[in-house]
Protein backbone atom coordinates (compact mmCIF):
# COMPACT_ATOMS: atom_id res chain seq x y z
CA UNK A 1 0.00 0.00 0.00
CA UNK A 2 2.73 2.30 0.38
CA UNK A 3 5.38 2.53 -2.11
CA UNK A 4 7.47 6.04 -1.04
CA UNK A 5 10.45 4.45 0.52
CA UNK A 6 10.47 7.35 3.35
CA UNK A 7 7.35 5.98 4.48
CA UNK A 8 8.75 2.01 4.63
CA UNK A 9 11.55 3.55 6.23
CA UNK A 10 9.55 5.08 8.71
CA UNK A 11 7.72 1.77 9.24
CA UNK A 12 10.90 -0.13 10.12
CA UNK A 13 12.15 2.41 12.64
CA UNK A 14 8.67 1.89 13.86
CA UNK A 15 9.36 -1.34 14.18
CA UNK A 16 12.40 -0.95 15.72
CA UNK A 17 10.93 1.67 18.19
CA UNK A 18 8.31 -1.17 19.33
CA UNK A 19 10.83 -3.35 20.50
CA UNK A 20 11.72 -0.77 23.68
CA UNK A 21 9.28 0.74 25.98
CA UNK A 22 9.98 4.20 24.75
CA UNK A 23 7.59 7.00 25.16
CA UNK A 24 7.27 8.29 21.04
CA UNK A 25 5.97 11.46 20.03
CA UNK A 26 4.92 11.22 16.05
CA UNK A 27 4.57 14.47 14.36
CA UNK A 28 2.84 15.39 11.13
CA UNK A 29 -0.21 17.10 9.28
CA UNK A 30 -3.71 16.16 10.03
CA UNK A 31 -4.75 13.08 8.04
CA UNK A 32 -1.38 12.04 6.97
CA UNK A 33 -0.93 8.76 8.48
CA UNK A 34 0.63 9.62 12.27
CA UNK A 35 -2.36 6.64 13.57
CA UNK A 36 -0.91 4.25 11.55
CA UNK A 37 2.85 4.60 12.58
CA UNK A 38 1.39 4.70 16.22
CA UNK A 39 -0.43 0.95 15.61
CA UNK A 40 2.75 -0.77 13.85
CA UNK A 41 4.05 0.38 17.10
CA UNK A 42 1.50 -1.61 19.15
CA UNK A 43 1.34 -4.21 16.49
CA UNK A 44 5.10 -5.02 16.49
CA UNK A 45 5.87 -4.76 20.49
CA UNK A 46 5.40 -7.21 23.19
CA UNK A 47 2.47 -5.77 24.53
CA UNK A 48 0.34 -6.08 20.95
CA UNK A 49 -1.99 -9.00 22.27
CA UNK A 50 -2.72 -6.37 25.06
CA UNK A 51 -5.17 -3.48 25.11
CA UNK A 52 -4.74 -0.86 22.10
CA UNK A 53 -6.81 2.12 23.24
CA UNK A 54 -6.87 5.54 21.96
CA UNK A 55 -8.31 9.07 21.94
CA UNK A 56 -8.13 12.43 19.96
CA UNK A 57 -7.60 15.11 23.22
CA UNK A 58 -9.36 17.74 20.69
CA UNK A 59 -12.56 15.05 20.85
CA UNK A 60 -13.18 15.59 24.32
CA UNK A 61 -15.21 18.97 26.13
CA UNK A 62 -12.15 20.22 28.46
CA UNK A 63 -14.10 19.62 31.46
CA UNK A 64 -14.05 16.02 30.73
CA UNK A 65 -10.38 15.19 29.52
CA UNK A 66 -9.30 14.93 33.21
CA UNK A 67 -11.91 12.16 34.16
CA UNK A 68 -11.92 10.24 30.87
CA UNK A 69 -7.98 9.66 30.94
CA UNK A 70 -8.13 8.88 34.87
CA UNK A 71 -11.25 7.92 36.02
CA UNK A 72 -13.13 9.10 38.74
CA UNK A 73 -15.84 7.66 41.80
CA UNK A 74 -18.71 7.93 41.83
CA UNK A 75 -20.10 11.52 43.67
CA UNK A 76 -16.66 13.26 42.35
CA UNK A 77 -18.72 15.55 40.74
CA UNK A 78 -22.49 16.53 39.86
CA UNK A 79 -23.59 12.93 37.47
CA UNK A 80 -21.10 10.54 38.54
CA UNK A 81 -23.21 8.47 39.47
CA UNK A 82 -20.88 5.14 39.46
CA UNK A 83 -17.23 4.93 39.35
CA UNK A 84 -15.11 5.05 36.09
CA UNK A 85 -12.00 3.46 35.46
CA UNK A 86 -9.89 5.70 33.25
CA UNK A 87 -8.00 5.23 30.07
CA UNK A 88 -5.12 4.86 31.89
CA UNK A 89 -6.35 1.95 33.65
CA UNK A 90 -8.24 0.35 30.54
CA UNK A 91 -4.77 0.84 28.99
CA UNK A 92 -2.88 -1.39 31.46
CA UNK A 93 0.21 -3.82 30.08
CA UNK A 94 -1.53 -2.18 26.85
CA UNK A 95 -0.78 0.72 24.72
CA UNK A 96 -2.39 4.17 25.22
CA UNK A 97 -2.53 6.41 22.00
CA UNK A 98 -3.10 10.31 22.26
CA UNK A 99 -3.32 12.00 19.54
CA UNK A 100 -3.32 15.76 18.91
CA UNK A 101 -1.28 16.35 22.60
CA UNK A 102 -1.10 19.78 22.32
CA UNK A 103 -4.16 20.56 22.85
CA UNK A 104 -4.09 19.07 26.34
CA UNK A 105 -5.06 21.19 29.21
CA UNK A 106 -1.97 22.37 31.39
CA UNK A 107 -3.46 20.59 34.29
CA UNK A 108 -3.83 17.56 33.05
CA UNK A 109 -0.08 17.85 31.43
CA UNK A 110 1.22 18.09 34.96
CA UNK A 111 -0.78 14.89 36.01
CA UNK A 112 0.46 13.16 32.98
CA UNK A 113 3.98 13.96 33.56
CA UNK A 114 3.65 12.11 36.95
CA UNK A 115 2.57 9.31 35.42
CA UNK A 116 5.16 9.38 33.16
CA UNK A 117 7.90 9.77 35.82
CA UNK A 118 5.92 6.51 37.44
CA UNK A 119 3.92 7.99 40.34
CA UNK A 120 1.22 6.57 41.04
CA UNK A 121 -2.05 8.68 40.67
CA UNK A 122 -5.95 8.92 42.14
CA UNK A 123 -9.33 8.72 40.55
CA UNK A 124 -10.96 11.88 40.66
CA UNK A 125 -12.69 12.00 43.95
CA UNK A 126 -11.01 8.43 44.64
CA UNK A 127 -8.76 8.16 48.23
CA UNK A 128 -7.02 5.01 46.36
CA UNK A 129 -3.81 5.57 44.65
CA UNK A 130 -3.91 3.79 41.00
CA UNK A 131 -0.64 2.07 39.63
CA UNK A 132 -0.39 1.47 35.79
CA UNK A 133 1.52 0.30 33.10
CA UNK A 134 1.61 1.70 30.04
CA UNK A 135 2.66 2.57 26.80
CA UNK A 136 2.58 5.84 26.11
CA UNK A 137 2.80 7.07 22.48
CA UNK A 138 1.23 10.80 21.37
CA UNK A 139 0.88 12.55 17.91
CA UNK A 140 0.82 15.90 17.56
CA UNK A 141 0.10 18.60 14.20
CA UNK A 142 1.44 21.34 16.25
CA UNK A 143 5.30 22.47 17.03
CA UNK A 144 5.45 21.53 20.79
CA UNK A 145 8.67 23.11 21.71
CA UNK A 146 7.24 26.41 19.84
CA UNK A 147 4.10 26.31 21.98
CA UNK A 148 6.57 25.53 25.37
CA UNK A 149 7.96 28.85 24.35
CA UNK A 150 4.49 30.75 24.21
CA UNK A 151 3.76 29.01 27.13
CA UNK A 152 0.96 26.84 26.16
CA UNK A 153 2.64 23.40 26.69
CA UNK A 154 5.24 22.37 29.34
CA UNK A 155 8.69 21.79 28.51
CA UNK A 156 9.26 19.44 30.67
CA UNK A 157 6.49 17.38 29.17
CA UNK A 158 7.39 17.95 25.81
CA UNK A 159 11.38 16.69 26.20
CA UNK A 160 9.68 13.59 28.28
CA UNK A 161 7.41 13.01 25.35
CA UNK A 162 9.91 12.84 23.00
CA UNK A 163 12.29 10.35 23.50
CA UNK A 164 11.81 8.77 20.34
CA UNK A 165 10.30 11.51 17.79
CA UNK A 166 9.19 9.95 14.37
CA UNK A 167 7.87 12.66 11.39
CA UNK A 168 5.12 11.94 8.83
CA UNK A 169 6.00 13.46 5.45
CA UNK A 170 2.33 14.90 4.07
CA UNK A 171 1.05 13.45 1.02
CA UNK A 172 2.16 15.74 -1.32
CA UNK A 173 5.97 14.83 -0.21
CA UNK A 174 5.70 11.27 -1.55
CA UNK A 175 3.37 11.02 -4.48
CA UNK A 176 4.83 7.61 -5.10
CA UNK A 177 2.06 6.91 -2.61
CA UNK A 178 -1.09 8.41 -3.61
CA UNK A 179 -2.02 6.05 -6.69
CA UNK A 180 -1.44 2.70 -4.31
CA UNK A 181 -3.59 4.41 -1.56
CA UNK A 182 -6.14 5.57 -3.96
CA UNK A 183 -6.47 1.86 -5.61
CA UNK A 184 -6.94 0.39 -1.82
CA UNK A 185 -9.66 2.98 -1.15
CA UNK A 186 -11.37 1.57 -4.00
CA UNK A 187 -11.02 -1.95 -2.84
CA UNK A 188 -12.75 -1.19 0.45
CA UNK A 189 -15.92 0.08 -2.24
CA UNK A 190 -15.70 -1.78 -5.15
CA UNK A 191 -13.16 -4.52 -6.08
CA UNK A 192 -13.08 -4.33 -9.88
CA UNK A 193 -13.16 -0.62 -10.36
CA UNK A 194 -10.01 1.07 -11.95
CA UNK A 195 -8.69 4.09 -11.79
CA UNK A 196 -8.07 6.22 -15.82
CA UNK A 197 -5.58 7.66 -16.68
CA UNK A 198 -6.55 11.39 -16.69
CA UNK A 199 -7.68 10.79 -13.15
CA UNK A 200 -4.34 9.17 -12.10
CA UNK A 201 -2.77 12.57 -13.63
CA UNK A 202 -5.33 14.67 -11.40
CA UNK A 203 -4.62 12.56 -8.37
CA UNK A 204 -0.67 12.92 -8.47
CA UNK A 205 -0.53 16.89 -9.23
CA UNK A 206 -2.98 17.67 -6.64
CA UNK A 207 -1.53 19.22 -3.61
CA UNK A 208 -4.06 16.91 -1.06
CA UNK A 209 -3.88 19.62 2.13
CA UNK A 210 -5.70 17.00 3.91
CA UNK A 211 -3.40 14.46 3.31
CA UNK A 212 -4.50 10.63 3.31
CA UNK A 213 -7.59 11.49 4.93
CA UNK A 214 -8.34 13.92 2.38
CA UNK A 215 -7.66 11.12 -0.57
CA UNK A 216 -9.68 8.75 1.21
CA UNK A 217 -12.57 10.13 1.40
CA UNK A 218 -12.10 11.48 -2.40
CA UNK A 219 -11.51 7.80 -3.48
CA UNK A 220 -14.37 6.35 -1.21
CA UNK A 221 -17.00 9.09 -3.52
CA UNK A 222 -15.88 8.55 -6.56
CA UNK A 223 -16.09 4.46 -6.23
CA UNK A 224 -19.63 4.99 -4.78
CA UNK A 225 -20.45 7.85 -7.77
CA UNK A 226 -18.26 6.41 -10.83
CA UNK A 227 -20.83 5.32 -13.65
CA UNK A 228 -18.07 3.15 -15.67
CA UNK A 229 -15.56 0.78 -15.18
CA UNK A 230 -12.62 2.83 -14.14
CA UNK A 231 -12.64 6.22 -12.05
CA UNK A 232 -11.97 9.46 -14.72
CA UNK A 233 -11.91 12.78 -13.70
CA UNK A 234 -16.02 13.79 -14.29
CA UNK A 235 -16.31 11.35 -11.19
CA UNK A 236 -13.82 13.57 -9.12
CA UNK A 237 -14.44 16.57 -6.86
CA UNK A 238 -14.88 20.32 -8.75
CA UNK A 239 -12.05 21.20 -7.60
CA UNK A 240 -10.26 18.86 -10.21
CA UNK A 241 -12.19 20.47 -12.92
CA UNK A 242 -11.09 24.08 -12.28
CA UNK A 243 -9.85 25.91 -15.64
CA UNK A 244 -6.48 26.74 -13.64
CA UNK A 245 -5.88 22.51 -12.45
CA UNK A 246 -6.55 21.64 -15.93
CA UNK A 247 -4.21 23.39 -17.31
CA UNK A 248 -1.76 22.21 -14.97
CA UNK A 249 -2.92 18.56 -15.96
CA UNK A 250 -2.43 19.57 -19.66
CA UNK A 251 1.55 20.46 -18.66
CA UNK A 252 1.71 17.53 -16.83
CA UNK A 253 0.55 15.39 -19.57
CA UNK A 254 3.24 16.69 -21.88
CA UNK A 255 5.80 15.93 -19.02
CA UNK A 256 4.38 12.47 -19.10
CA UNK A 257 4.91 12.17 -22.84
CA UNK A 258 8.63 13.23 -22.25
CA UNK A 259 8.97 10.65 -18.72
CA UNK A 260 7.46 7.60 -20.86
CA UNK A 261 10.33 8.42 -24.04
CA UNK A 262 13.01 8.72 -21.52
CA UNK A 263 12.26 5.37 -19.41
CA UNK A 264 11.44 3.78 -22.91
CA UNK A 265 15.24 4.58 -23.64
CA UNK A 266 16.93 3.67 -20.47
CA UNK A 267 14.81 0.51 -20.61
CA UNK A 268 15.74 -0.64 -24.19
CA UNK A 269 19.43 0.45 -22.79
CA UNK A 270 19.57 -2.19 -19.89
CA UNK A 271 17.91 -4.46 -22.34
CA UNK A 272 15.24 -4.75 -20.34
CA UNK A 273 16.27 -5.28 -16.66
CA UNK A 274 14.54 -3.10 -14.61
CA UNK A 275 16.81 -3.21 -11.15
CA UNK A 276 19.29 -1.63 -13.50
CA UNK A 277 16.71 0.95 -15.23
CA UNK A 278 15.43 1.95 -11.67
CA UNK A 279 19.14 2.65 -10.89
CA UNK A 280 20.10 4.33 -13.47
CA UNK A 281 16.70 6.49 -13.23
CA UNK A 282 17.04 7.62 -9.50
CA UNK A 283 13.10 5.27 -8.58
CA UNK A 284 12.57 2.64 -6.97
CA UNK A 285 12.14 -0.68 -9.25
CA UNK A 286 8.51 -0.38 -7.76
CA UNK A 287 8.07 3.32 -9.19
CA UNK A 288 9.26 2.22 -11.87
CA UNK A 289 7.04 -1.01 -12.77
CA UNK A 290 4.12 1.66 -12.12
CA UNK A 291 5.31 3.57 -14.44
CA UNK A 292 5.90 0.93 -16.96
CA UNK A 293 1.76 0.18 -16.69
CA UNK A 294 1.03 3.73 -16.79
CA UNK A 295 2.86 4.31 -19.92
CA UNK A 296 1.50 0.54 -21.65
CA UNK A 297 5.29 -0.18 -21.88
CA UNK A 298 5.31 -4.11 -22.49
CA UNK A 299 8.74 -4.93 -21.07
CA UNK A 300 10.83 -8.36 -22.14
CA UNK A 301 14.60 -9.04 -21.14
CA UNK A 302 16.60 -8.01 -23.70
CA UNK A 303 13.36 -6.32 -25.68
CA UNK A 304 10.90 -3.54 -25.04
CA UNK A 305 7.73 -3.51 -26.98
CA UNK A 306 5.17 -0.48 -26.75
CA UNK A 307 2.16 -1.18 -26.88
CA UNK A 308 -1.23 0.36 -26.46
CA UNK A 309 -2.47 4.58 -27.46
CA UNK A 310 1.10 5.00 -27.81
CA UNK A 311 2.66 2.69 -30.21
CA UNK A 312 4.28 3.90 -32.57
Amino acid sequence: MFASQRIRALLRQAEQVAATNAVVLITGESGSGKEVIARAIHHHSLRKTKSWVDINCTALPEHLVESELFGYERGAFSGAESSKAGLFEIANEGTLFLDEIGDLDLRVQVKLLRILDGAPYYRLGGVRKVNVDVRLVTATNQDLKAAAGQGRFRLDLYHRLSQIRLAVPPLRERREDILPLAAHFIQTQKADLGIARDAALALEAYEWPGNVRELRNVMIRAAVFAQGSAITVADLPEEFQEEGFSASLANLSMLGEAERDVIAQVLEKSGGHQQLAAKTLGISRRTLQRRIKSYGLCVERSALVRVGPHAG
